[in-house]
């Protein structure tokens, strides 16, 4: 498979050759800039040639007349990979693991049900995926050293993970990048994310859990029981689960400030006005502190409330978050900023492949043929039922998210179009989101193109095709219950 920036720049080359055979057309747009069913008309072409093809990521990162570019969501990209960076440099988030697995030494068991909801909270929040890597050296000879397998221990955290990703609530690389395509806010839609996460996660437990008590009763049911014997010795179960290094106080101290932010996050991108006029405690509470003599001119006047916070926002939380922790951790400043940019190159990769993604959609608008496109959706969404649209929504992003494997370049690369159709099927933007998080997590799981999936096997020494026959009825499981989750959330 080629990258994903190939796949997408081969896109825009597709789109670009159909802006010279679909015909042009517009939609009407209110003041809100939404557009207005039923007002289609034809208007000259315009073809886009080579010029506009190598244009397109530039304007998609920058932005246009016609398309808003993607620099704030790749910056926040690129700072939370420094706040992450930071955050790692104390080896906190690994000491904190493994605490929680000695602190339930004996009654391991219980770690599959509480880790794997850890994880789904790190995937539905921020993401989390390839900082899962590290864990699996300690994960692995734990759960071996009372019975389960290697299977049981990547499942915790990579299933635990991309099950979150697969019920995203405020994941800025998936929700958030998805919300600013349609310009609706990443709290749009929390309530039912976080049901669709209870339930898949739920269901993840349980299938895990299950295949771990079969197999620590007979141990010869394993899928990877042949290779047992050679992988209690390549790593070394005993040596590695007699380890009794303790947090420091200052890795503690990190922890709960790693937490505070995503919880800060959360409570700034919900609308809280929005879902109740008279929920104004936040608007109250900033405006009498920014009215303190002397304390309002030091935070700052223009300082925005919780439920008004949009990406500026955030990327300025994990900014000062990261210096926060710099200072509680009594971190020297060199260190910092080495964390801090070496963190911010490992997540730059995926700052750039938004702004290719958007080039996407700035070809098919300055091609004129989005507007076509739509219309043709629109005809052909006629008399199709809500339920219908969005189960069929759903299914479309499973190649697609296959095709392209990161799910903030899929969101910038068809959120412009699938968003509106959404809009002419009487569906909310919000569950368009959810459908596709929802089929961009369910592949993650399985798929060889993920550097997360790959190397967790790699780490386990566990065969791809192994893990497909392990993996195959939590899939089933899995989209059942997503099909009739989002039907049933298409017509309340």
């Amino acid at each position: 498979m080629p990258s994903a920036y190939t796949i997408l720049f081969i896109i825009i080359v597709i789109i670009a050759i159909l802006t010279w055979i679909i015909p042009a057309g517009t939609y009407a747009t209110d003041k809100a800039g939404n557009i207005i069913s039923g007002t289609y008309k034809a208007v000259s072409s315009k073809p886009q040639g080579i010029w506009d093809v190598f244009m397109a990521p530039v304007i998609g990162m920058v932005g246009d007349k016609k398309t808003e570019g993607a620099i704030s969501v790749s910056l926040f990209i690129l700072v939370i990979g420094g706040f992450l960076g930071v955050v790692n440099k104390t080896d906190a988030l690994n000491e904190g693991i493994s605490s929680i697995v000695r602190r339930y030494k004996g009654r391991e068991k219980q770690l599959i049900p509480i880790l794997m909801i850890l994880f789904a909270i790190g995937g539905s929040t921020y993401g989390m995926g390839e900082e899962t890597i590290a864990f699996y050296p300690l994960l692995i000879p734990v759960m071996m050293g009372v019975g389960f397998d290697s299977l049981v221990a990547v499942a915790i955290a990579l299933v635990g993970t991309q099950v979150g990703c697969l019920a995203s609530t405020v994941n800025p690389f998936a929700t958030g990048v998805a919300s600013q395509t349609l310009n609706i806010s990443p709290g749009d839609g929390l309530g039912s994310r976080l049901l669709l996460l209870i339930i898949t996660t739920a269901v993840s437990i349980i299938y895990v859990y299950h295949y771990a008590s079969v197999i620590q009763k007979d141990p010869t049911k394993s899928l990877v029981y042949d290779q047992r014997a050679e992988d209690e010795k390549r790593f070394a179960i005993k040596a590695r689960t007699d380890d009794e290094h303790q947090m420091t106080g200052r890795q503690k101290a990190v922890i709960w400030l790693f937490g505070l932010t995503f919880v800060i996050m959360i409570l700034g991108l919900i609308p809280w006005t929005n879902l109740n006029s008279h929920w104004t405690f936040f608007d109250s509470f900033t405006k009498w502190l920014t009215g303190i003599p002397f304390l309002g001119n030091l935070l700052g006047h223009d300082m925005a409330p919780l439920g008004t916070w949009y990406f500026n926002e955030i990327t300025m939380l994990f900014l000062f978050m990261s210096v926060l922790i710099m200072w509680v951790y009594h971190m020297k400043e060199g260190e910092f900023m080495d964390a801090f940019m070496k963190g911010m190159a490992d997540f730059l990769s995926v700052a750039i492949i938004v702004a290719v993604a958007r080039g996407i959609q700035v070809v098919m608008n300055n091609g004129m043929i989005t507007g076509t496109v739509l219309h043709w959706g629109e005809m052909g969404l006629h008399g199709l039922s809500q339920s219908v649209f969005i189960i069929l929504t759903y299914i479309f992003y499973i190649p697609m998210s296959f095709l392209i494997p990161s799910t903030s370049g899929l969101a910038a690369a068809t959120m412009g179009i699938i968003g509106p159709l959404g809009h002419f099927a009487h569906v909310s933007g919000s569950l368009v989101i959810t459908a596709y998080q929802a089929a961009s997590g369910w592949v993650n799981l399985i798929t060889p193109t993920s550097g997360i999936v790959m190397g967790a096997l790699a780490i386990a020494h566990v065969n791809v095709s192994v893990w497909w026959k392990w993996m195959l009825k939590l899939m089933i499981y899995l989209f059942i219950v997503t099909c009739v989750f989002l039907g049933v959330a298409a017509v309340l």
